[in-house]
C-alpha cells in the first residue's frame, strides 16, 4: 500500500475523495481553515488543475466535526483566517503576514487580488451561515430538507432525551413476553432483571448496536426452554457416570486410607466424607453443581493427589480427570442471558422506530440510521445528487472517530463514478486514535477509508506543539511497537503488509524547556520495578502510585527553593517560571489507578482532581455479549 506523501496546503488538490492523515499538535486546524480559504477563492484560471473549478460560499462548503464546541471553535478559526487572508490580499502590510497565505496570493495575478479580498470579506462576513455542523445536526437538517428524497416526514421533531419512550416500549415487551410465562420460567428471567426498569437499564445500552447483535433470537420461551433441555442434558451427561465411580471410590480411598497410601490432613477421613457425599448428592439431586468447597476443588484432581498419594496410584483415575474439567464444563452450561437481552433489544429497536414515526420524531443516532437508509435506498441517486448540488464540497474533521454508517452516508453522497472537478470529500483525521471504539471510532472504517483513497492521501509532517525531544521519544516508542512481533496482528490480516504503518513526525520544536535543578529533564523517563518476585495488582498499583507522587512532590518542592539552580520549572532563554501543580497530569488506565494517585497526593498534601469518570472499554455492554 503507498505511503503518504507530505501535504502542501497550496497544492493539494480539491476535488475527488482525500483522506489527510494528521497527528495531534501538527496544524490540523490551521489546515483545514486554509483549504476552506482556497475553497472560497477557486482557481485563477481554468489549467488551475488543483483549485475547485469555481469559487464556493460558506454554505456551499459543508464541514463536519464530532462536537457543538468543536464546531464554534472551527467557525471561528476559519472566520478569523479569511479575515487574514482578505488583508494579506489587500497588500496592507506584508510584515508578519503569514508566509503561506503570502505564497497563495502569488497565485494569483495581482490586478486580481483587490476582487480576491473582498470575496475573503464577504465570506467572513457569511460565516454566521456557514455549514459548519456535528454529523447529527447536519443529518437531521438533510432529513428536514429533503424530506420527499430520504422517504422521511416533512414536519420532524428531534427528541434529545428518549429516556421515557424507551421505558414505555419495554415496558410493552414485558407484558407481551413474560407476563404469559408460567412461574419456573418468569423465575428464569427475574434472575436477570428484577423488574422492567432492570430490564431497560441493559437494553437501553444496545439499543443502537441492535444491527450489530446478528439474527433475531427465538422468543423468550423458547429462548428458555431450549437452554433448559440443553442443560438438562449436558448435566446429565456429567452426572451419569458418578454413580459407578463412586462406589468404586469410597471403599478403594478407605483401604487405602488404612494402609497409608497418601499423606496430610487435608484429605482426613472427614473431608473424604463430606466430599464425596456432596458428590453423590449432585449427581443424584437436580442440583448444578455440586457443594465442594475451594480446597476440595483444589484436591480432587490428579494434580492433587498426585501431591498427597505415596503407596501405588489413586484408584479411578477417570473421575480425578472429570473432577478437574467439571468447573469448566459447569461455567459452560448454556445461558440464555445473552440470547434473552438480544430479543428484547432488537424487539424493542422496531417498537421504538414505529412509535418514532408515529409521534414524528427521531433521537439523535436514529438520525444517522435513517439517512443512510435513505442513501440507500430507491430514491439514493435523487437525495445524493441534491445534497452535492448544495455541498460540492465535504471535510470531515476528527475523522478516526467515524464509525461505518457515517463513512457510507458521506461515500454515497461524494465517491462519484467517474471522478468529477465539481466534486470533493476531504478526509482529516489522526490513524492512531483510530482505535478508541469507546468514542464512536471503528479502526476497520479507517483502514477503507486509507484502502478506497490510495494515492490520494497525504499527512502532515511537522509537530508545532511539542518540544522536539518528546517528539523523538514518541517517534522511538511508536517505531518500536510497529516493529515488535506481538503487535503485528494487523500485518497478518493483511497478508504480511502492514495497512497503517506508523510514520514519523519532525518537531518544530518549543523555545521553552522542563528544567530541574539546572538541568533539563529528558522527555520520557520508564520506572522498571525491580522486585524478583511477581506483584499482585495492587501492590503494583500503590508501589507505582508511592512513586509518581514523590517525584511530583520533588519537582513541586525544588521550584520554591530560593536557590535559582536548584529549581524546577519551564526555562525558556534566561527566564525560569516555577513549576505549578496545574502544569502536571496523571495519565491513569482507570478509576482504580487514579484513586492510587490520589492517595498517595493526598497522603503529601497535595491536591488533585480526577477528570475524568467514564469506565473501561471491557465493561461496555457490547463487551459482555
Amino acid at each position: 500500500m503507498s505511503q503518504p506523501a507530505p501535504l502542501n496546503p497550496l497544492t493539494l488538490p480539491l476535488h475527488g475523495s482525500r483522506l489527510i492523515e494528521a497527528s495531534a499538535g501538527t496544524g490540523k486546524t490551521f489546515t483545514i481553515a486554509l483549504l476552506y480559504v482556497r475553497l472560497v477563492l477557486g482557481g485563477q484560471h481554468s489549467e488551475d488543475d488543483s483549485a475547485f473549478v469555481r469559487p464556493l460560499t460558506p454554505p456551499e462548503i459543508l464541514v463536519v466535526t464530532f462536537t457543538n464546541a468543536a464546531t464554534q471553535e472551527l467557525r471561528e478559526r476559519i472566520r478569523h483566517r479569511l479575515v487574514e487572508a482578505a488583508a494579506v490580499f489587500r497588500a496592507i502590510d506584508d510584515a508578519g503576514s503569514d508566509s503561506l497565505l503570502i505564497q497563495l496570493r502569488e497565485q494569483y495575478e495581482e490586478a486580481t487580488w483587490p476582487a480576491c479580498a473582498r470575496r475573503l470579506e464577504l465570506a467572513a462576513e457569511w460565516m454566521d451561515e456557514a455549514a459548519v455542523s456535528t454529523i447529527h445536526s447536519w443529518c437531521y437538517r438533510m432529513l428536514r430538507e429533503h424530506a420527499f428524497d430520504s422517504g422521511s416526514l416533512f414536519s420532524l421533531n428531534l427528541e434529545n432525551d428518549q429516556r421515557e419512550l424507551e421505558q414505555e416500549v419495554v415496558r410493552d415487551y414485558w407484558r407481551t413476553f413474560y407476563y404469559p410465562l408460567d412461574a419456573d420460567a418468569l423465575g428464569s428471567i427475574t434472575r436477570y432483571w428484577k423488574s422492567p426498569d432492570k430490564l431497560h437499564e441493559d437494553v437501553r445500552k444496545l439499543l443502537h448496536e441492535s444491527d450489530a447483535l446478528g439474527s433475531q433470537r427465538p422468543a423468550p420461551a423458547d429462548t428458555l426452554s431450549a437452554a433448559e433441555a440443553e442443560r438438562s442434558a449436558t448435566l446429565g451427561t456429567l452426572k451419569a457416570p458418578w454413580p459407578a465411580w463412586l462406589d468404586e471410590l469410597v471403599p478403594a480411598l478407605e483401604e487405602a486410607a488404612k494402609r497409608k497410601a497418601f499423606k496430610g490432613q487435608s484429605f482426613n477421613a472427614k473431608s473424604r466424607a463430606s466430599w464425596l457425599g456432596a458428590l453423590r448428592e449432585w449427581c443424584e439431586s437436580d442440583l448444578e453443581r455440586p457443594a465442594l468447597t475451594p480446597a476440595a476443588w483444589k484436591r480432587l484432581t490428579p494434580d492433587g493427589m498426585a501431591e498427597i498419594w505415596k503407596d501405588g496410584a489413586p484408584p479411578c483415575p477417570a473421575a480425578w480427570e472429570a473432577l478437574a474439567d467439571m468447573p469448566a464444563a459447569l461455567n459452560a452450561l448454556p445461558e440464555p442471558r445473552n440470547d434473552l437481552l438480544i430479543h428484547a433489544v432488537q424487539w424493542c429497536k422496531l417498537r421504538m422506530e414505529r412509535e418514532q414515526e408515529r409521534r414524528a420524531e427521531m433521537g439523535p443516532n436514529d438520525l444517522l440510521t435513517h439517512l443512510d437508509r435513505a442513501l440507500q435506498g430507491p430514491n439514493k441517486d435523487a437525495l445524493a445528487a441534491q445534497i452535492l448540488r448544495q455541498f460540492p464540497v465535504a471535510l470531515i474533521d476528527e475523522f478516526q472517530d467515524t464509525d461505518p454508517i457515517q463513512y457510507r452516508i458521506f461515500n454515497a453522497v461524494y465517491d462519484v463514478a467517474p471522478p468529477r472537478r465539481d466534486a470533493a470529500m476531504l478526509l482529516i483525521g489522526d490513524p492512531k486514535q483510530a482505535i478508541y471504539a469507546f468514542r464512536g471510532a471503528d479502526i476497520f472504517t479507517y483502514l477503507q477509508a486509507r484502502q478506497d483513497t490510495a494515492g490520494r492521501h497525504v499527512t502532515l509532517g511537522t509537530n508545532f506543539r511539542s518540544s522536539r525531544a518528546m517528539v523523538e521519544a514518541v517517534n522511538h516508542c511508536f517505531h518500536y511497537a510497529d516493529q515488535h512481533p506481538a503487535g503485528a496482528f494487523l500485518f497478518r490480516q493483511s497478508g504480511g503488509e502492514n495497512p497503517l504503518p506508523f510514520l514519523s513526525v519532525a518537531a518544530k520544536g518549543r523555545d521553552e524547556q522542563l528544567v530541574h535543578q539546572g538541568q533539563p529533564l529528558p522527555a520520557m523517563t520508564l520506572w522498571p520495578l525491580t522486585s524478583e518476585e511477581p506483584l499482585s495488582k495492587t501492590a503494583y498499583q500503590t508501589e507505582m502510585a508511592e512513586r509518581c507522587a514523590s517525584y511530583m512532590v520533588e519537582l513541586l518542592a525544588a521550584a520554591q527553593s530560593g536557590n535559582k539552580q536548584g529549581q524546577s520549572g519551564f526555562q525558556k532563554g534566561d527566564e525560569l517560571s516555577p513549576l505549578k501543580p496545574s502544569d502536571m497530569a496523571v495519565l491513569v488506565n482507570g478509576l482504580l489507578e487514579a484513586r492510587a494517585i490520589r492517595l498517595a497526593l493526598a497522603s503529601r498534601g497535595v491536591k488533585s482532581v480526577y477528570l475524568s469518570d467514564h469506565d473501561k472499554v471491557f465493561s461496555s455492554p457490547m463487551a459482555k455479549l
